[in-house]
Protein backbone atom coordinates (compact mmCIF):
# COMPACT_ATOMS: atom_id res chain seq x y z
CA UNK A 1 0.00 0.00 0.00
CA UNK A 2 2.69 2.49 -1.00
CA UNK A 3 1.78 6.02 -2.13
CA UNK A 4 3.29 8.17 -4.87
CA UNK A 5 3.30 11.99 -4.94
CA UNK A 6 3.93 13.14 -8.52
CA UNK A 7 5.63 16.39 -9.58
CA UNK A 8 6.63 16.72 -5.94
CA UNK A 9 8.82 19.81 -6.34
CA UNK A 10 8.68 21.78 -3.08
CA UNK A 11 5.70 19.95 -1.54
CA UNK A 12 7.71 18.90 1.50
CA UNK A 13 4.86 19.35 3.97
CA UNK A 14 2.48 17.30 1.82
CA UNK A 15 4.95 14.42 1.54
CA UNK A 16 5.55 14.51 5.30
CA UNK A 17 1.81 14.48 5.98
CA UNK A 18 1.24 11.41 3.83
CA UNK A 19 4.22 9.66 5.42
CA UNK A 20 2.89 10.34 8.92
CA UNK A 21 -0.68 9.24 8.17
CA UNK A 22 0.31 6.15 6.19
CA UNK A 23 2.36 4.87 9.12
CA UNK A 24 -0.68 5.07 11.41
CA UNK A 25 -2.58 2.45 9.40
CA UNK A 26 0.11 0.70 7.38
CA UNK A 27 3.39 0.69 9.33
CA UNK A 28 6.39 0.04 7.14
CA UNK A 29 4.72 1.20 3.94
CA UNK A 30 6.30 4.05 2.01
CA UNK A 31 5.59 7.37 0.35
CA UNK A 32 7.53 7.92 -2.86
CA UNK A 33 7.90 11.02 -5.03
CA UNK A 34 8.62 11.74 -8.67
CA UNK A 35 9.97 14.79 -10.44
CA UNK A 36 11.71 15.64 -13.70
CA UNK A 37 14.74 16.64 -11.65
CA UNK A 38 14.46 14.80 -8.31
CA UNK A 39 17.96 15.73 -7.17
CA UNK A 40 16.80 19.37 -7.07
CA UNK A 41 13.42 18.69 -5.50
CA UNK A 42 13.24 19.22 -1.74
CA UNK A 43 10.12 17.05 -1.49
CA UNK A 44 11.85 14.19 -3.29
CA UNK A 45 14.64 14.30 -0.73
CA UNK A 46 12.27 13.86 2.23
CA UNK A 47 10.25 11.09 0.55
CA UNK A 48 11.12 7.46 1.32
CA UNK A 49 12.51 7.23 -2.21
CA UNK A 50 12.32 9.34 -5.35
CA UNK A 51 12.33 8.68 -9.08
CA UNK A 52 13.05 10.66 -12.20
CA UNK A 53 10.29 10.76 -14.82
CA UNK A 54 9.71 12.34 -18.21
CA UNK A 55 7.67 15.48 -18.71
CA UNK A 56 3.97 14.70 -18.27
CA UNK A 57 3.35 15.53 -21.95
CA UNK A 58 5.87 12.93 -23.11
CA UNK A 59 4.18 10.01 -24.96
CA UNK A 60 6.01 7.54 -22.69
CA UNK A 61 4.98 9.20 -19.42
CA UNK A 62 1.94 7.05 -18.61
CA UNK A 63 3.72 3.76 -19.37
CA UNK A 64 6.67 4.95 -17.30
CA UNK A 65 4.43 5.84 -14.37
CA UNK A 66 2.48 2.58 -14.56
CA UNK A 67 5.72 0.55 -14.63
CA UNK A 68 6.96 2.46 -11.59
CA UNK A 69 3.76 1.63 -9.73
CA UNK A 70 4.18 -2.07 -10.58
CA UNK A 71 7.76 -2.26 -9.41
CA UNK A 72 7.28 -0.25 -6.22
CA UNK A 73 3.91 -1.69 -5.11
CA UNK A 74 2.29 1.74 -5.37
CA UNK A 75 -1.49 1.69 -4.87
CA UNK A 76 -2.24 5.42 -4.71
CA UNK A 77 -1.03 8.28 -6.93
CA UNK A 78 -1.52 11.89 -5.82
CA UNK A 79 -0.90 14.56 -8.50
CA UNK A 80 0.06 18.09 -7.45
CA UNK A 81 0.28 20.37 -10.51
CA UNK A 82 -2.28 21.58 -13.04
CA UNK A 83 -0.50 20.39 -16.19
CA UNK A 84 -0.65 16.70 -15.21
CA UNK A 85 -4.30 16.60 -14.18
CA UNK A 86 -5.95 16.01 -17.55
CA UNK A 87 -3.34 13.47 -18.66
CA UNK A 88 -3.77 11.41 -15.51
CA UNK A 89 -7.56 11.77 -15.49
CA UNK A 90 -7.79 10.31 -18.99
CA UNK A 91 -5.81 7.26 -17.86
CA UNK A 92 -7.47 6.80 -14.47
CA UNK A 93 -9.32 3.66 -15.60
CA UNK A 94 -6.08 2.09 -16.87
CA UNK A 95 -4.52 2.39 -13.42
CA UNK A 96 -7.73 1.37 -11.68
CA UNK A 97 -7.73 -1.95 -13.53
CA UNK A 98 -4.40 -2.67 -11.85
CA UNK A 99 -5.68 -1.75 -8.40
CA UNK A 100 -3.99 1.65 -8.41
CA UNK A 101 -6.01 4.65 -7.27
CA UNK A 102 -5.20 7.94 -8.96
CA UNK A 103 -6.72 10.64 -6.76
CA UNK A 104 -8.02 12.70 -9.62
CA UNK A 105 -11.35 14.18 -10.69
CA UNK A 106 -13.05 13.21 -13.95
CA UNK A 107 -11.85 14.84 -17.22
CA UNK A 108 -15.05 16.84 -17.76
CA UNK A 109 -14.73 18.57 -14.40
CA UNK A 110 -10.99 19.15 -14.80
CA UNK A 111 -11.67 20.75 -18.18
CA UNK A 112 -14.03 23.18 -16.46
CA UNK A 113 -11.45 23.99 -13.80
CA UNK A 114 -8.69 24.60 -16.36
CA UNK A 115 -10.77 27.10 -18.36
CA UNK A 116 -11.80 30.23 -16.41
CA UNK A 117 -14.69 30.83 -18.82
CA UNK A 118 -16.14 27.39 -18.14
CA UNK A 119 -15.62 27.53 -14.37
CA UNK A 120 -17.43 30.88 -14.32
CA UNK A 121 -20.43 29.18 -15.94
CA UNK A 122 -20.12 26.35 -13.41
CA UNK A 123 -20.42 28.85 -10.56
CA UNK A 124 -23.25 30.79 -12.16
CA UNK A 125 -25.27 27.62 -12.65
CA UNK A 126 -25.05 27.15 -8.88
CA UNK A 127 -26.08 30.74 -8.17
CA UNK A 128 -22.59 31.74 -7.00
CA UNK A 129 -21.43 35.20 -8.09
CA UNK A 130 -18.36 35.67 -10.28
CA UNK A 131 -16.55 38.91 -11.18
CA UNK A 132 -18.50 40.91 -13.76
CA UNK A 133 -17.09 40.76 -17.30
CA UNK A 134 -15.85 44.02 -18.80
CA UNK A 135 -15.88 44.93 -22.49
CA UNK A 136 -12.24 45.52 -23.38
CA UNK A 137 -13.29 47.92 -26.16
CA UNK A 138 -15.30 50.07 -23.74
CA UNK A 139 -13.58 49.43 -20.40
CA UNK A 140 -14.37 50.85 -17.01
CA UNK A 141 -11.66 51.17 -14.39
CA UNK A 142 -10.16 49.75 -12.31
CA UNK A 143 -10.26 46.31 -13.92
CA UNK A 144 -8.46 43.00 -13.65
CA UNK A 145 -6.98 40.93 -16.48
CA UNK A 146 -6.06 37.26 -16.40
CA UNK A 147 -5.73 34.41 -18.93
CA UNK A 148 -8.59 31.94 -19.10
CA UNK A 149 -6.11 29.05 -18.88
CA UNK A 150 -3.51 30.46 -16.51
CA UNK A 151 -2.18 29.35 -13.13
CA UNK A 152 0.08 30.61 -10.33
CA UNK A 153 -1.06 34.20 -10.99
CA UNK A 154 0.98 34.33 -14.20
CA UNK A 155 0.04 37.03 -16.77
CA UNK A 156 -2.38 38.78 -14.42
CA UNK A 157 -2.71 42.57 -14.39
CA UNK A 158 -4.46 45.23 -12.34
CA UNK A 159 -5.37 48.09 -14.70
CA UNK A 160 -6.16 51.35 -12.92
CA UNK A 161 -6.48 53.72 -15.88
CA UNK A 162 -6.65 53.60 -19.67
CA UNK A 163 -2.97 54.58 -19.74
CA UNK A 164 -2.10 51.22 -18.13
CA UNK A 165 -3.57 49.25 -21.04
CA UNK A 166 -1.11 47.89 -23.60
CA UNK A 167 -1.59 46.48 -27.08
CA UNK A 168 -0.84 42.96 -25.92
CA UNK A 169 -3.65 43.23 -23.36
CA UNK A 170 -6.13 44.01 -26.11
CA UNK A 171 -4.76 41.62 -28.72
CA UNK A 172 -4.19 38.49 -26.62
CA UNK A 173 -7.32 36.35 -26.99
CA UNK A 174 -6.39 34.37 -23.86
CA UNK A 175 -6.95 37.37 -21.60
CA UNK A 176 -10.23 37.95 -19.79
CA UNK A 177 -11.25 41.45 -18.66
CA UNK A 178 -13.27 41.62 -15.44
CA UNK A 179 -14.13 43.84 -12.53
CA UNK A 180 -11.39 44.39 -9.96
CA UNK A 181 -12.23 43.26 -6.44
CA UNK A 182 -10.06 45.48 -4.27
CA UNK A 183 -8.51 44.52 -0.95
CA UNK A 184 -10.05 47.56 0.70
CA UNK A 185 -13.49 45.95 0.37
CA UNK A 186 -12.73 42.23 0.13
CA UNK A 187 -10.79 39.51 1.88
CA UNK A 188 -9.37 36.75 -0.31
CA UNK A 189 -9.84 33.15 0.72
CA UNK A 190 -8.53 29.81 -0.40
CA UNK A 191 -10.89 26.98 0.52
CA UNK A 192 -9.68 23.41 0.84
CA UNK A 193 -12.58 21.02 0.15
CA UNK A 194 -12.56 17.24 0.42
CA UNK A 195 -14.81 15.28 -1.96
CA UNK A 196 -15.36 11.56 -1.57
CA UNK A 197 -15.35 9.18 -4.52
CA UNK A 198 -19.08 9.81 -5.00
CA UNK A 199 -18.58 13.55 -5.49
CA UNK A 200 -19.97 14.66 -2.09
CA UNK A 201 -18.22 17.26 0.02
CA UNK A 202 -16.98 16.03 3.41
CA UNK A 203 -15.00 19.00 4.68
CA UNK A 204 -14.65 22.72 3.89
CA UNK A 205 -11.82 24.83 5.31
CA UNK A 206 -11.69 28.54 4.37
CA UNK A 207 -8.29 30.08 4.99
CA UNK A 208 -7.75 33.81 4.61
CA UNK A 209 -4.80 34.80 2.43
CA UNK A 210 -2.98 37.44 4.48
CA UNK A 211 0.14 37.45 2.32
CA UNK A 212 0.76 35.73 -1.00
CA UNK A 213 4.15 35.08 -2.57
CA UNK A 214 4.58 33.76 -6.13
CA UNK A 215 0.88 32.94 -6.28
CA UNK A 216 0.97 30.79 -3.14
CA UNK A 217 -0.09 31.63 0.40
CA UNK A 218 2.77 32.76 2.65
CA UNK A 219 0.74 33.88 5.67
CA UNK A 220 -2.81 32.70 6.29
CA UNK A 221 -5.40 31.94 8.94
CA UNK A 222 -8.30 29.48 9.07
CA UNK A 223 -11.75 31.01 9.49
CA UNK A 224 -15.09 29.44 10.42
CA UNK A 225 -17.18 32.14 8.79
CA UNK A 226 -20.39 32.31 6.75
CA UNK A 227 -18.68 30.70 3.78
CA UNK A 228 -18.95 27.30 5.47
CA UNK A 229 -22.74 27.10 5.37
CA UNK A 230 -22.89 28.89 2.01
CA UNK A 231 -20.47 26.57 0.22
CA UNK A 232 -21.83 23.44 1.84
CA UNK A 233 -25.22 24.35 0.38
CA UNK A 234 -24.00 25.45 -3.05
CA UNK A 235 -21.28 22.85 -3.59
CA UNK A 236 -22.55 19.87 -1.61
CA UNK A 237 -22.21 17.68 -4.69
CA UNK A 238 -20.01 18.09 -7.76
CA UNK A 239 -20.28 15.48 -10.46
CA UNK A 240 -16.84 14.02 -11.13
CA UNK A 241 -15.06 15.74 -8.24
CA UNK A 242 -12.64 13.62 -6.22
CA UNK A 243 -10.19 14.26 -3.39
CA UNK A 244 -8.91 17.69 -2.46
CA UNK A 245 -10.17 20.70 -4.41
CA UNK A 246 -8.64 24.11 -3.81
CA UNK A 247 -10.97 27.01 -4.60
CA UNK A 248 -10.49 30.79 -4.55
CA UNK A 249 -13.15 33.22 -3.35
CA UNK A 250 -13.46 36.86 -2.36
CA UNK A 251 -15.58 37.73 0.67
CA UNK A 252 -16.95 41.28 0.93
CA UNK A 253 -15.97 42.74 4.31
CA UNK A 254 -19.33 44.40 5.02
CA UNK A 255 -22.00 42.65 2.95
CA UNK A 256 -20.63 39.11 3.25
CA UNK A 257 -21.12 38.53 -0.48
CA UNK A 258 -19.09 35.61 -1.81
CA UNK A 259 -17.54 35.94 -5.27
CA UNK A 260 -15.95 32.87 -6.85
CA UNK A 261 -12.68 33.05 -8.77
CA UNK A 262 -11.51 29.53 -9.62
CA UNK A 263 -11.15 25.90 -8.59
CA UNK A 264 -7.97 23.84 -8.81
CA UNK A 265 -8.70 20.10 -8.81
CA UNK A 266 -5.72 19.16 -6.65
CA UNK A 267 -3.99 19.84 -3.35
CA UNK A 268 -3.00 23.49 -3.12
CA UNK A 269 0.33 24.75 -1.89
CA UNK A 270 -1.30 26.15 1.25
CA UNK A 271 -3.06 22.91 2.24
CA UNK A 272 -0.62 22.29 5.15
CA UNK A 273 -2.50 24.97 7.12
CA UNK A 274 -5.76 23.02 6.80
CA UNK A 275 -3.94 19.81 7.68
CA UNK A 276 -2.54 21.26 10.90
CA UNK A 277 -6.01 22.61 11.70
CA UNK A 278 -7.35 19.05 11.67
CA UNK A 279 -8.63 18.60 8.11
CA UNK A 280 -6.72 15.36 7.65
CA UNK A 281 -7.25 14.72 3.94
CA UNK A 282 -4.26 12.33 3.56
CA UNK A 283 -5.64 10.06 6.30
CA UNK A 284 -9.14 10.21 4.83
CA UNK A 285 -7.83 9.25 1.39
CA UNK A 286 -6.02 6.28 2.89
CA UNK A 287 -9.14 5.20 4.79
CA UNK A 288 -11.45 5.70 1.83
CA UNK A 289 -9.35 4.09 -0.90
CA UNK A 290 -7.31 1.48 0.99
CA UNK A 291 -9.80 0.45 3.67
CA UNK A 292 -13.07 1.21 1.85
CA UNK A 293 -14.34 3.35 4.72
CA UNK A 294 -16.99 6.03 4.28
CA UNK A 295 -15.88 9.55 5.16
CA UNK A 296 -18.46 11.56 7.09
CA UNK A 297 -18.84 15.32 6.87
CA UNK A 298 -17.01 17.28 9.55
CA UNK A 299 -16.33 20.86 10.61
CA UNK A 300 -14.12 19.64 13.44
CA UNK A 301 -11.05 21.67 12.63
CA UNK A 302 -9.33 24.51 14.46
CA UNK A 303 -10.61 28.02 13.82
CA UNK A 304 -8.23 31.02 13.68
CA UNK A 305 -5.13 28.86 13.24
CA UNK A 306 -2.39 31.12 11.90
CA UNK A 307 0.33 29.92 9.52
CA UNK A 308 3.52 31.96 9.05
CA UNK A 309 5.77 30.40 6.42
CA UNK A 310 9.51 30.80 6.10
CA UNK A 311 12.26 29.39 3.89
CA UNK A 312 14.05 26.28 5.11
CA UNK A 313 16.83 24.14 3.67
CA UNK A 314 17.28 20.53 2.64
CA UNK A 315 21.02 19.78 2.56
CA UNK A 316 22.23 16.93 0.35
CA UNK A 317 25.80 15.67 0.77
CA UNK A 318 27.41 14.49 -2.47
CA UNK A 319 29.09 11.51 -0.82
CA UNK A 320 26.20 10.31 1.37
CA UNK A 321 25.59 6.57 1.40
Amino acid sequence: MNILITSAGQRVSLVKAFKKELQKLYPGNKVFATDMCPELSAACQVADACFRVQKVTDPEYIDELLTLCYHQDIKMVVPTIDTELMVLARHKALFSKEGIHIIISEPAFIEQCRDKRKINLFFQQRDIAVPAAIDKHQPTFPLFIKPYNGSLSADTYIIHTEADLREHHLNDDRLLFMEYLGKQDHDEYTVDMYYDRGGYVKCIVPRKRILVRAGEINKGITSKNGMLTYLREKLAYIKGATGCLTAQFFLHKTTGKVTAIEINARFGGGYPLSYHAGANYPLWLIKEYFKGQEITYTDDWEDQLLMLRYDDEVIIHANKN
